[in-house]
């Protein structure tokens, strides 16, 4: 049975990726203990972690998130980290409109801030990466991509995220720096979907985050380009005041912070905060 959502500020954004999906997986939250600490971890609990944490993170965060995941569970029977990843704008108005979660992790300081400002978020949510752009492109590079500039060719199919997630938000920055305009044949409302659009060669390139190109492996191949430095992208992390379970929460969050945490996000190819 879905739970209630314990309040409702505003209704959630129309047509918002995985909405529906955002409710009804955190539905199967089950509830540690009341209350929340205080910072992005909080003070440390002496309880031992148990329950399921549902963690709201950017879907750029996927690939890293989900094995700290199962690290977490490993290390302490008996939990269970649920994710929902999609673009940081999509999460973060499911989460002022009242959507249960426990952890949010977003991919810009910007879109963190529609949940402080909404006073969602207990403490200030602390940076814990930092990520850069990188242009995908079909394997092999067939349309000869070494820059920026080259996305303006005529004929080229180029994909960017929508302005209002942080990777859209991070290109038109770039491009900006680099004084040129690109019209896309899509935009997309997060980052994978844009770098899919690539990997199915509905489009020729994408500017997507240098993580998501490594992830990709030899599916799409990784162009760099100095505008991408003016761009670079800081990712806050924070657990949520209205938690269903803030001790298990905390421990997950100090797991991201720990060194052990900071080598499984380095080796995904995001930088250190």
């Amino acid at each position: 049975m879905m739970r209630s959502v314990r309040r409702t500020r505003r209704p959630l954004q129309a047509g918002c990726w995985g909405a529906a999906t955002l409710l009804a997986l955190s539905a199967c939250s089950s509830s540690g203990s009341s209350g929340a600490g205080s910072g992005a971890t909080g003070s440390g609990s002496s309880a031992k972690p148990s329950g399921t944490v549902t963690v709201f993170a950017a879907a750029s965060l996927q690939e890293s998130f989900t094995t700290l995941g199962k690290e977490f569970e490993k290390e302490h029977p008996g939990t269970k980290i649920t994710f929902s990843f999609a673009g940081s704008d999509a999460l973060a108005a499911n989460i002022t409109g009242g959507a249960p979660a426990d952890v949010f992790a977003a991919a810009s300081p910007k879109t963190m801030a529609i949940v402080t400002k909404e006073k969602d978020a207990v403490g200030t949510p602390a940076t814990f990466v930092r990520n850069q752009l990188e242009i995908a492109t079909l394997p092999g590079n067939p349309d000869k991509v070494t820059s920026l500039k080259d996305l303006t060719k005529s004929g080229l199919k180029v994909v960017l995220c929508d302005k209002t997630v942080p990777c859209g938000s991070a290109a038109q920055k770039a491009l900006e720096a680099g004084n040129l305009k690109v019209t896309p044949v899509s935009y997309e409302q997060d980052v994978k979907s844009a770098l899919t659009k690539v990997e199915l060669k509905e489009a020729d390139a994408a500017v997507v985050y240098k993580t998501d190109v490594k992830a990709a492996g030899g599916k799409v191949e990784g162009v760099d380009f100095p505008e991408s430095a003016e761009a670079i992208n800081d990712y806050p992390i924070a657990l949520l005041k209205n938690a269903p379970n803030p001790d298990t929460a905390k421990a997950f969050i100090e797991l991201v912070q720990s060194a052990e945490g900071q080598k499984v996000l380095t080796r995904a190819g995001f930088l250190k905060p």
